[in-house]
């Protein structure tokens, strides 16, 4: 059965759903002309020839002790036949001797299978060989059908994402901007925040494009005209300022906050400050500009805390704190404990002063700068006479526009740009104001929002095909960067040569070497491990008073440190279950019951027992999956089938009712005693029986992350037992980490890691036909014991990262 043949069985089980992308096109007017593919190939058929093909395993693979059909008809036909359809799947209909006709159907049987979750208990199941050997003859021809005919699939338009703008600004233009500041958050799908078919444009959305492409050009040419704005920055009042607060802050420094403020002109600006607490003695008050001192104030002097002064265009360190006197501070151990920063005695506590807010306004008596990082990436000429004037406008336009579209341009690109500098050179007043206007004009071009793959003209309709090198850089960069290929890359895939293996391994290793590597741990771990929910959680002040937001910063950094970590040492991703070691400063270790670590900066730190071993003993995962007043088994048993496991549950019916909390009475104590009570109802059970044993695991862990042995006013001791669904036993964190890493749930967790991760890169939802591409990569990983450079290069090397489907209806207009 063909890839069409396929898809149209498909069309008819199922409504047909316009994506969201098309609307994009509609919204903008994208004129997109069939066959406008730079270096776009011919299509490519199986046997790839490639490194991107996908290939079978070269095993013949295991032939049951059962034929498949007497399998399905012992275990599985009872409950999953025409008549019942339970779970949606009807196996005494498909044929196991002709596995490519039914692929998306048996994988997910595959799936089932492969963790042992069916058939389920008590009913009668499969010994291991029989498992073993029936998933193994699946695999092997769901593999072949897939190499015999494969599927790319077929991306949406990808519109910038608001991370994707924000560090394509600094990378284009050399400017930091806060893109929270300037554009909505967006929706996400699937788990992430860049997948194509959400990533819509509203008018509102576009509104807010144009306003940040004036403020933006602005900024980076720099504008003689600007009025004195207004910028505050405020500290959070649950952030201690009792301890130096920021790596950006000095050592020996106390309290205040490190802001990078983008000063538009070489100006006079103003520096205020406002203050929280009540003081005692006298304090000391620095403003540091990039680190060098500008201004001390005495707070006994009763002095306004205010400063003009003249400040050089560009993005600069304010940091605004108090200088710790040593000679007034008692040792480590022996200062007094203030109350909770959230309670209500720590109001009336005396206090020692804390920074409030620092405002910034300006500028005043305004130049537009010489020279600037931004103005060094836009004016790569400068005209000496008029003359030079339209001959400068051309290569800087073509300069910016060639990074900016991520690939050559020709004058049907520049054309329009040109016309904008030439308005604004005739109505602004000069050179630069029309080079203003042609860099707020490519900022809102659909060319540099929208990430556009053409289907080459020669391709005939559900055809794969394998796209441009300068696609595949774009599709590379902003997976490894979340932002624009760099000259080196363009470069290279403009000349033809990215593709080549060699070539595209060795760009893999540069990149992920690159600080810009980052946005890969802050943007996919931040996702798919719930980092960014740390903002928005808000643990009962009444049982958790001493949680401020020097905690919430220090289970992010911890999370993220870890991640990047594993990363930049190339382990093995199992390492993220396993590895002995974490990252703290003072406020964390304090948290977890860990003696002497001291002063806010983190460091690497071993465990000394195996409690909080790899991921499931952060503090950032512990908090984001429970509620606000108590733990939840049954929220962090989900979050470890959905994110660790791959095996996420059906949503629950809407009329079931929540669990009771323990008011006395006859209500159970136990957290357990209460979810067990919950099950009873048929309902509930079949779904909480599979999720509820693996939240279990992790009640040693209250509902902030600290270590308990107890539960409860009657302090009823913690039992962490249970069993994954494969029958395998625990009895706490540690015997719960050491099933996951053994066989089947090793090789699970690895699979869900790639799925992520492939998910994240391609900018889609995975599909059944994207199954036989995740085992692949991690077959070609396993020697290698699953390192990240091994998984990353072979989503790299895939069928669907280099390759793509053209449209079914033979239109080669974007999707």
């Amino acid at each position: 059965m063909t890839i069409s043949e396929r898809r149209n069985r498909r069309l008819e089980m199922t409504a047909p759903v316009k994506p969201a992308a098309v609307l994009l096109c509609v919204v903008v007017g994208l004129a997109l002309a069939p066959g406008a593919v730079h270096g776009a190939g011919p299509p490519t058929h199986a046997p790839l020839a490639r490194a991107a093909a996908f290939t079978a395993p070269q095993t013949s693979g295991a032939t049951p002790t059962l034929s498949p059909r007497a399998v399905l008809d012992r275990y599985c036909v009872t409950c999953h036949n025409e008549r019942l359809r339970t779970g949606g799947l009807a196996l005494d209909t498909v044929d196991p001797e002709r596995v490519g006709d039914d692929a998306e159907v048996w994988e997910k049987v595959v799936r089932k299978l492969r963790t042992g979750m069916m058939p389920p208990s008590p009913r009668r199941r499969p010994d291991a060989a029989t498992y073993a050997s029936t998933v193994a003859y699946l695999e092997t021809a769901l593999d072949r059908a897939a190499a015999a005919d494969p599927d790319p699939g077929r991306p949406a338009v990808h519109r910038l994402n608001r991370a994707e703008y924000t560090n394509t600004i600094r990378d284009l233009l050399a400017l930091e901007v806060d893109g929270r500041a300037l554009l909505p958050p967006d929706e996400s799908s699937y788990g992430f925040d860049n997948i194509g078919d959400v990533l819509s444009v509203s008018p509102g959305l576009l509104e807010r494009y144009l306003l940040a492409a004036a403020k933006i050009s602005r900024r980076a040419v720099g504008d003689p005209t600007l009025r004195p704005t207004t910028a505050i920055y405020k500290t959070s009042p649950l952030l201690a300022q009792d301890d130096r607060v920021s790596e950006d802050l000095p050592f020996g420094s106390r309290g205040g906050l490190a802001v990078r403020h983008h000063f538009p002109l070489d100006a006079e600006y103003i520096i205020k400050i406002a203050l929280r607490g009540r003081a005692r003695g006298s304090h000391q008050l620095e403003i540091r500009l990039d680190r060098e001192r500008v201004r001390l104030f005495d707070l006994g002097d009763r002095e306004p805390l205010e400063l003009r002064l003249l400040v050089k265009a560009g993005t600069r360190l304010v940091g605004v704190s108090f200088i710790e006197a040593l000679e007034q501070s008692l040792p480590v151990d022996g200062r007094p404990p203030p109350p909770p920063i959230s309670s209500f005695a720590f109001t009336l506590y005396p206090n020692a002063p804390a920074v409030k807010s620092v405002e910034i306004v300006g500028p005043y008596n305004g130049q537009v700068p010489e020279d600037t990082p931004s103005r060094r990436a836009i004016f790569v000429c400068h005209p000496a006479t008029p003359e030079d004037e339209a001959p400068c406008a051309r290569e800087i336009v073509a300069s910016l526009a060639r990074r900016a579209y991520r690939r050559p341009v020709s004058d049907a690109d520049t054309g329009p740009l040109l016309t904008s500098y030439e308005h604004g050179r005739r109505d602004g007043g000069g050179f630069e104001d029309g080079i203003r206007w042609a860099v707020e004009a490519l900022l809102v071009s659909p060319k540099f929002l929208f990430r556009i793959e053409r289907d080459p003209v020669n391709v005939p309709p559900g055809t794969p095909y394998r796209i441009s090198d300068l696609e595949l850089a774009s599709r590379l960069s902003f997976f490894l960067w979340s932002s624009i290929p760099d000259d080196e890359l363009i470069d290279l895939a403009a000349r033809g040569g990215l593709s080549e293996p060699t070539v595209l391994a060795a760009q893999v290793r540069r990149m992920l070497d690159d600080p810009r590597s980052h946005a890969l741990v802050e943007n996919f771990t931040g996702q798919w491990l719930y980092l960014r929910n740390l903002r928005i959680v808000a643990p009962d002040a009444t049982q958790f008073p001493e949680f401020d937001d020097n905690l919430r910063e220090a289970f992010r950094r911890e999370t993220e440190l870890f991640v990047e970590s594993q990363l930049r040492e190339d382990r093995s991703v199992r390492d993220l279950l396993g590895a002995d070691y974490t990252f703290l400063n003072e406020r964390l270790a304090r948290h977890y019951g860990i003696p002497n670590i001291y002063g806010s900066h983190f460091r690497r730190v071993t465990y000394s027992d195996d409690r909080r071993a790899g991921l499931l003993g952060h503090g950032s995962i512990l908090t984001v999956t429970s509620y606000p007043h108590r733990t939840s088994p049954t929220v962090r048993g989900k979050w470890l089938l959905e994110n660790l496991l791959g095996a996420p549950p059906p949503p629950p019916p809407a009329d079931v009712p929540g669990l009771p909390e323990h008011e006395g009475g006859d209500t159970p104590a136990t957290m357990r005693e209460r979810l067990a009570q919950h099950r009873a109802n048929p309902v509930c059970a079949s779904c909480h029986a599979k999720i509820d044993p693996l939240g279990f695991a992790l009640e040693n862990f209250d509902a902030v992350g600290r270590w308990r042995a107890t539960d409860g006013a009657e302090d009823t001791p913690i039992d962490a037992s249970g069993a994954l669904p494969d029958g395998a036993t625990f009895d706490g964190p540690a015997s719960f980490r050491d099933a996951l890493l053994r066989e089947p749930w090793g090789t699970e967790f690895v699979t869900t890691v790639t799925e992520k991760l492939l998910t994240y890169a391609l900018g889609r939802g995975l599909e059944y036909y994207d199954a036989p591409v995740a085992r692949q990569i991690i077959r070609e990983a396993a020697p290698g014991n699953y390192r990240w450079s091994s998984l990353i290069l072979g989503i790299v090397e895939s069928t669907p990262f280099q390759m793509r489907r053209s449209s079914d209806s033979g239109n080669t207009r974007a999707p």
